[in-house]
């Protein structure tokens, strides 16, 4: 190791001594790292005897399929129809189009299908237990075209291999979070390109079998405005459309949003946002309101090609007793996507956190006339039906 490997070591040592060996705050945060690694082992024990009882059930479910494939099976007409009929379901798009007729083990299919599905399902019906034979009748059609049996419908690729699936199964996680760390301990272990290219390969692959989250919502790529959600309902002892008012005037949400900093409105129903991110970040972008139902519904999204995607919508319902029902739903695309999201967290900015603590503000603010020490804000202020100059500082 360098010189400058050995200082940089030796000052993250220090500070790392400093930090835990405060005397004023060490011992808290001594005490929160053993409460969250006895979680952790707690957690760790759990997911095990779920991976355990995954790989026995696996188990047993494979020796079962051998056993039926080795032994002949006797499969009378009904049940066979019905194997067939289900496998159709899997690799073809428009299933109801095919006429399925067996007899001892004899399969005809009759009917409509897309040319390019004819070998996918032949093949699949060809496996179902029982079948020994197929009569093929089909009529293959490049295009749907004019044929009414080949209209709408939902294309089927068929069972895919377990890695290519969205969700993993515990025991795929559970191999592929081994894999992930075999991977970053070669990869460390070689010199030259291979070291960083493994290394992160295998540090990837342990993220995905962690979160169970596919690449596309783990790195942010691709994933929208939807790669991360949240959903909160909440009741304010306030009239209905007074707290839609207060919604509506964006400009408000800094006086109960924590991280947001500025929301300036425009005639044209654009808003531009201003929020401070994890270590003090600042970030920016534009917002349209999509949909507007006045005392029931408000819905907004960030323009295309903003720094943080993100879309939200709050449904207003008349509780009663001068009451209204929030049900608050936002999601939002942050920069590296999942990853990003947990190193923000670790950074002590928790989004889901916040939203809650910046739902109980608006609460005291709607309800008390302050949401913090310095902020006031009277209900007499309100002008009804004004929409965003609703409220008058």
């Amino acid at each position: 190791m360098t010189r400058a490997g050995w200082a940089l070591g030796g000052v993250g040592l220090g500070a790392g001594l400093m930090y835990w060996a405060d005397p004023r705050s060490g011992g808290g945060r001594r005490a929160h790292v053993r409460e969250k690694a006895r979680h952790m082992l707690y957690g760790a024990a759990d997911a095990l005897e779920v991976v355990a009882r995954d790989m026995e059930h696996r188990a047993r479910g494979l020796y079962f399929k051998l056993q039926g494939r080795l032994q002949e099976e006797q499969v009378d007409d009904v049940t066979l129809e019905a194997r067939v009929r289900s496998a159709l379901g899997r690799v073809c798009s428009h299933p109801g189009a095919i006429r399925v007729a067996c007899r001892h083990g004899q399969v005809e299919l009759e009917g409509t299908i897309l040319a390019s599905e004819v070998k996918r399902v032949l093949a699949r019906v060809r496996s179902v237990r029982g079948v020994r034979e197929i009569d093929d009748d089909l009529e293959p059609h490049t295009q749907a075209g004019n044929h009414p049996d080949l209209q709408g419908g939902v294309s089927r690729p068929g069972e895919r291999p377990e890695l290519l699936q969205h969700h993993w199964s515990p025991t795929a996680r559970f191999l592929a979070s081994l894999g992930g760390l075999g991977m970053i301990g070669y990869g460390l272990s070689r010199r030259g390109v291979l070291r960083p290219a493994l290394a992160g390969a295998g540090l990837l692959l342990g993220l995905r079998s962690l979160t169970n989250l596919d690449l596309k919502h783990l790195t942010g790529v691709g994933a929208g405005r939807m790669a991360l959600s949240f959903q909160k309902d909440i009741t304010v002892n306030a009239p209905v459309n007074e707290v839609f008012a207060f919604w509506q005037a964006m400009h408000n949400f800094p006086r109960f949003m924590s991280h947001v900093e500025d929301v300036w409105m425009s005639q044209d129903g654009r808003s531009h946002w201003r929020v401070r991110g994890p270590a003090g970040i600042i970030f920016e972008w534009e917002a349209i309101t999509t949909r507007i139902e006045p005392g029931r519904l408000l819905s907004w999204r960030s323009v295309e090609g903003a720094m943080v995607e993100n879309e939200g919508t709050i449904r207003f319902e008349d509780a009663g007793r001068g009451r209204t029902r929030l049900d608050i739903r936002l999601s939002y695309n942050p920069p590296a996507g999942i990853i990003g999201h947990a190193f923000a967290k670790l950074l002590g900015a928790d989004p889901k956190k916040q939203m809650d603590d910046d739902l109980l503000r608006l609460k005291s603010l709607l309800e008390l006339g302050k949401a913090t020490g310095h902020e006031h804000v009277k209900r007499d202020e309100l002008v009804p039906g004004r929409g965003v100059e609703a409220w008058v500082y």
